[in-house]
């Protein structure tokens, strides 16, 4: 039995939504892509560059998924290896050093679990880029486009405002994961979906999220920006405005505090 939390872990993946690629088409100018991390290779799952946006420029990252199996595997399906992370932190460098805002657009099931990518410090560059991102001086805004999965995620989601579209998830964990954990049963994921409180909805609720750009029919691809597409321009604009004229110290605080925050509950003692 499918659930409502669960349909849109369903809609997150469909591989029609726009990917980091194509908003970067659709709504930015003048985008230069950046590869490599200058310590192993480029890696695919992870586009960053340098770009504009209505007149701002910025520094952009984000994860990169393929629509055939061709591209997907090119891609590695949007997980990312230690380089990607390692590349998308040395833009993030670039925009600090240069004073440009960074945007990052979260969209991949997590990081890459292949021995390959452990061999080569999967875990150390997840946290380092934690570290790192949370005292970069510069305005980070997170965008979550898709799918939000685990540390692989979070790795480029530490900033100073996040928004979501609304049928985006973000979640420690796949609910598939989750119910294989909990229940020892994979087929339960719609049950875990809804345990998870992993939609756009419950993690506005809960403080995480703060804003989130409303999908009235199924996004997709196309030619032109529609209609989702220029709201989301639209609030990425209004966020970048808004951080750009806060002090850099100020900025540091409140992402700081933005954090402390995430994961705090209270408990009630029955009598």
């Amino acid at each position: 039995m499918s659930t409502e939390a669960f349909q849109r872990v369903l809609t997150a993946r469909h591989p029609e939504r726009p990917y980091t690629s194509d908003i970067l088409e659709a709504i930015f100018e003048n985008f230069v892509e950046i590869h490599g991390d200058r310590r192993f290779s480029d890696d695919p799952a992870i586009v960053a560059g340098i770009a504009s946006i209505e007149g701002i420029e910025t520094v952009v990252v984000g994860h990169q998924k393929g629509r055939n199996m061709e591209a997907r595997k090119f891609r590695n399906f949007g997980m990312p290896k230690p380089e990607g992370y390692r590349k998308a932190l040395r833009v993030m460098k670039l925009a600090e050093k240069f004073g440009r805002p960074v945007i990052s657009f979260i969209d991949t099931p997590g990081a890459y679990p292949g021995i390959d990518a452990e061999e080569r410090g999967q875990a150390e560059a997840i946290a380092y880029n934690l570290r790192e991102m949370a005292s970069l001086k510069t305005p980070v805004l997170i965008v979550v486009i898709g799918e939000g999965g685990s540390g692989g995620a979070l790795a480029i989601g530490v900033g100073d405002r996040i928004i979501m579209m609304e049928n985006a998830i973000y979640s420690v964990i796949s609910p598939e994961g989750c119910a294989a954990i909990l229940w020892k049963d994979a087929s339960l994921a719609p049950k875990a979906a809804e345990s998870l409180k992993l939609t756009a909805s419950d993690l506005y609720n809960f403080g995480i999220v703060d804003e989130i750009i409303p999908e009235p029919v199924q996004w997709k691809v196309s030619p032109e920006p529609d209609e989702i597409m220029l709201k989301l321009k639209e609030a990425i604009v209004k966020h970048i405005k808004e951080l750009e004229k806060l002090p850099v110290e100020k900025l540091l605080e409140k992402r700081y505090e933005k954090f402390r925050k995430m994961g705090e509950f209270l408990e009630i003692r029955a009598k």
